[in-house]
């Protein structure tokens, strides 16, 4: 642990979370969401989990993740609930003890991502499930090309404000790396509107995602500088409709702990269609899908 580079302040960070889980849940629409289709893809298992952990603000999931078919619940590492308080980077479960780890919009903000994925696929047992939601590189990109504009304009530099997210392909392969079985990866964008950008910034410390790196400038941002990032947001991100936009990108992972019962790939060699003639199918279309909430 030692050797990790420390990007984020974890003790910041469950401080602002605790703040934010005990504030109004006006701004929790976004977990809402993410809750649900993590929700949808559980049940789309049809499966029973006998021991589980749900990471994360349960909002939405908590009735379901506490009913008969997933009886175990761990509660947010921020808030404490259900009797569990964690670290994703120190996990409390021992070996093999776990049906199903869920995390809900927890991983991004770790400061050892593969190894808080390696250590969640050692507490599964075989062909135990981990599915996880985390924040991707697009996320909040209008509100950091606005702040990065205004303080090389007004400071003649800038200093980061906004996390470093996963790349997607980056956060698939790190499932390969922890070993998991039938890894995906896949993506989708929720695009917010606002009347304006300063009530992003409240949506965020309602979230409370915001600014925990330890490389941040300690000092209150100048009024001056926020003025003219919001000015810069107004100008370069109104949609027709005389708001703004804020994207949120969320990479959802999906893999399982190995077990013999699971799909194997066919042996190199056994294939029985050329690779010639299945160059000459018709290439298929995959786009990726944006849900936006008002």
């Amino acid at each position: 642990m030692n050797d990790v580079p420390q990007i984020f302040d974890q003790i910041l960070r469950r401080s602002r979370r605790a703040r934010a889980a005990k504030s109004c849940q006006a701004s929790a629409f976004l977990s809402e969401a993410v809750s649900g289709e993590l929700i949808e893809r559980l049940q789309a298992v049809n499966r029973k989990f006998s021991t589980a952990v749900w990471h994360g603000a349960p909002t939405t999931a908590a009735s379901w993740i506490t009913s008969d078919s997933v009886p175990a619940f761990a509660g947010p590492a921020f808030a404490g609930r259900a009797g569990v308080v964690f670290s994703e980077e120190q996990l409390p479960f021992a070996t093999a003890s776990l049906d199903l780890y869920a995390s809900l919009l927890t991983l991004h903000a770790v400061n050892d991502l593969p190894g808080a994925i390696t250590q969640i696929k050692r507490c599964l047992r075989p062909d135990g499930l981990f599915l996880a939601a985390l924040f991707g590189g697009q996320t909040l990109h209008e509100l950091k090309a606005s702040l990065a504009r205004a303080e090389i304009e007004i400071d003649g530099g800038l200093s980061p404000r906004v996390f470093p997210f996963a790349d997607i392909r980056d956060a698939g392969g790190l499932l390969q790396r922890a070993g998991f079985a039938l890894p995906v990866a896949d993506t989708d964008r929720i695009t917010v509107h606002y009347d304006h950008p300063l009530k992003l910034l409240a949506d965020l410390q309602g979230m409370g995602e915001t600014n925990i790196l330890h490389q941040r400038r300690k000092l209150f941002l100048k009024r001056r500088v926020l003025m003219r990032a919001m000015e810069i947001y107004i100008n370069e991100f109104t949609g027709s409709d005389g708001r703004v936009r804020a994207t949120f990108e969320v990479i959802y992972l999906t893999g399982w702990a190995p077990h013999e019962s699971q799909q194997q790939p066919l042996k190199p060699g056994s294939g029985k269609v050329p690779l010639a003639d299945a160059l000459k199918s018709p290439p298929s279309s995959a786009s990726g899908t944006r849900k936006t909430v008002t």
